[in-house]
């Protein structure tokens, strides 16, 4: 697990090295054991290839970074980790590669030698890299299916730029940042964020999950490419408990190679289903092993998890770790963890996730294992109401849609108006649910912000409406599910997990998010995901019956790292104010009202709701880049 961070000018640039050794230093926490930086002159232009390491697998100098194959005409930084690395090894030495070293990076540059870009479908990992092919004067790239490792570029006349993180990105470009303000209202407006290449960050773009790039350092020129893409066709025929007893072995497979480390490893454990699992599994795959879990508890609050997080620890036999907080801990750590999350992000629940990280180094950990994914491969949240009645009316089965709605709003947290007004939304054109959405009571253009500045800049005052993927009669829950993984929802998690778990030097796995889990569950049938009484993750549950306590199986509701936000923030008032009054000088934004607006939450004049989260986070987060 590492940073890297690298780029081409189209002329020899000392500059470039200097930027490159100070955004290094802002990839410390990435890689905190070893650092190497090179620079080539290729043609009359000069690249630079800078990794900060953490070491997890193959702890030896013979794995640093940048790496170069035997003939040096393949240089490559690397940042992940390819579970499979031996199995592949095995395959590769057959071919005549031979090795120098025991690590995955060493694999990589291998199987790149070898298959070139058809190696990329054969890693199991997540992974962001880039290599340098002398051969052909090109650089690749590629981010893991998912997105789970980070990866950010600038491509300009002068040439390109990457890095892990978009403050080493921006240490590497030189110059003063701007906002993108499309994002910073969609962010402010909508709570949406991380939903595709753009960043906060004008000119800086994120490579979107499963995809890889090629650029031509004699013509400049980038291309862009998918390299892996869910499917959900054509449907499996297996019978439920075949596919209960196929997931099970698929997600104890990959556990298992998720466990290979050389350092230790523990779990994070918030008390629901999917990381329940994932600890089940390292028990079940390893009985004699010691085993760590490191949990947050909100003592005294109903979004309190102890009592699961307590049950699973005793059967799996595992040392619990357990942090609480207090608010004043929350501020104390707020600029911190901004800092490390690089943008904005949805709620205060980060911070825990950010705490039980850092409790997990605290003892020693260098890698745990998280539940993050199932939620999106295995129908979870509140099951997708909407997608999974339009595929039940699309085959002609309107009597088990109004079942299922029946049934589904019986569950807590649910009722059967949402359940009605997620079926009506999958069949309304743009216009109407803009409209529905104001008559629901939504603000587009709320009075904290000044429309007619935000407009002359072409910024769109809508709210946002992902339409219904194109799919097959019947396939709607399992394409809403595949868009999930690249759209709304996850890319966003994993960005939380991947700077909260690396902000303290640990290395965050995720085993349900495999292409092999991804490609088996999204091609079932749908009534195995979400169950016709509206159960979520149906067949993740039965998959794990003897694995997993019965008393979390069966659990109706679902908490996660879930905070008490409200009575925090509450407590906290008058320090959110202050952070609310300091002076950003942005056109749009407009501060007394935030701070009118906010004054009446506290005084219960107005209803409490993530956007007071929002306009913290946004308020600290532009001090911090910007200065204002």
């Amino acid at each position: 697990m590492c940073g890297i961070v690298g780029g081409f000018s189209c002329r020899e640039d000392d500059l470039l090295r200097n930027r490159a050794r100070a955004a290094l230093g802002l990839l410390s926490h990435r890689g905190p054991n070893d650092r190497g930086l090179d620079a080539l002159k290729i043609g009359a232009g000069e690249l630079v290839f800078g990794q900060t390491r953490l070491s997890v697998i193959d702890l030896s100098e013979r794995a640093r970074q940048p790496m170069y194959s035997a003939d040096g005409q393949l240089l490559l930084i690397f940042n992940g980790e390819i579970y499979n690395y031996r199995e592949l090894r095995h395959e590769l030495e057959k071919l005549g590669c031979q090795f120098r070293s025991e690590s995955d990076t060493e694999v990589l540059l291998q199987a790149w030698w070898i298959w070139g870009e058809a190696a990329l479908p054969r890693f199991i990992g997540m992974f962001a890299f880039v290599l340098l092919d002398r051969r052909t004067g090109r650089l690749h790239g590629a981010r893991d299916a998912f997105g789970i490792k980070p990866l950010y570029y600038h491509a300009g006349q002068q040439g390109l730029c990457f890095a892990s993180e978009v403050p080493a990105l921006q240490a590497l470009r030189g110059g003063r940042p701007e906002l993108d303000w499309q994002v910073a209202y969609d962010y402010l407006v909508h709570g949406s964020y991380d939903t595709g290449e753009s960043t906060f960050f004008r000119d800086v773009r994120a490579l979107p999950p499963g995809h890889c790039f090629s650029y031509d350092l004699a013509a400049g020129e980038l291309a862009l490419r998918s390299w892996w893409k869910p499917r959900i066709a054509p449907i499996q025929s297996l019978s439920l408990d075949d596919a209960a007893h196929e997931l099970r072995r698929l997600l104890l497979d990959s556990v298992r190679l998720h466990l290979r480390s050389d350092v230790p490893l523990g779990a994070a454990l918030s008390g629901g289903l999917d990381s329940s699992a994932i600890v089940a599994c390292m028990r079940h795959l390893e009985p004699d092993a010691p085993l760590h879990t490191f949990s947050f508890v909100a003592s005294g609050s109903a979004l309190s998890e102890e009592q699961w997080i307590d049950l699973v620890n005793d059967q799996a036999g595992a040392t619990p770790h357990k942090i609480e907080i207090a608010p004043q801990e929350l501020a104390a750590d707020l600029d911190d963890m901004i800092v490390a999350q690089g943008e904005p992000f949805g709620s205060t629940s980060i911070y825990a996730q950010y705490r039980v990280f850092r409790l997990a180094r605290e003892h020693g950990m260098v890698v745990t294992l998280d539940g993050q994914g199932a939620d999106e491969l295995c129908g979870g949240y509140v099951g997708y109401p909407g997608p999974r009645v339009r595929s039940l009316v699309e085959q002609g089965h309107w009597g088990q849609a109004a079942s299922f709605l029946w049934s589904w709003r019986a569950w807590p947290g649910r009722s059967a108006v949402e359940g009605m007004k997620a079926a009506v939304a999958e069949y309304t054109g743009e216009d109407v649910y803009q409209w529905l959405r104001r008559l629901n009571g939504g603000h587009a253009a709320p009075a904290w912000l000044d429309a007619a500045a935000l407009k002359e800049s072409s910024v769109s005052l809508r709210f946002p409406h992902p339409r219904p993927v194109a799919a097959a009669p019947g396939r709607r829950l399992c394409a809403e599910l595949a868009r999930s993984l690249h759209g709304v929802g996850l890319p966003g998690l994993l960005r939380h997990g991947d700077r909260n778990s690396m902000r303290f030097s640990v290395e965050s796995r995720v085993p349900f998010l495999t292409t092999a889990l991804a490609d088996f569950l999204l091609t079932l049938p749908e009534e195995y995901l979400v169950a016709p009484n509206g159960e979520t993750k149906h067949l993740l549950r039965r998959a794990m019956r003897g694995l997993v306590p019965d008393e979390v199986l069966n659990r109706r509701d679902k908490i996660g790292f879930a905070t008490p936000e409200r009575d925090w923030l509450m407590q906290m008032a008058p320090q959110v104010r202050d952070w609310l009054r300091h002076p950003l000088g942005l056109p749009f934004f407009r501060q007394d009202e935030v701070l009118r607006a906010f004054d009446q939450v506290v005084a219960g004049q107005r209803p409490f709701s993530w956007q007071v989260w929002r306009w913290i986070n946004f308020t600290r987060w532009h001090a911090q880049q910007f200065g204002g």
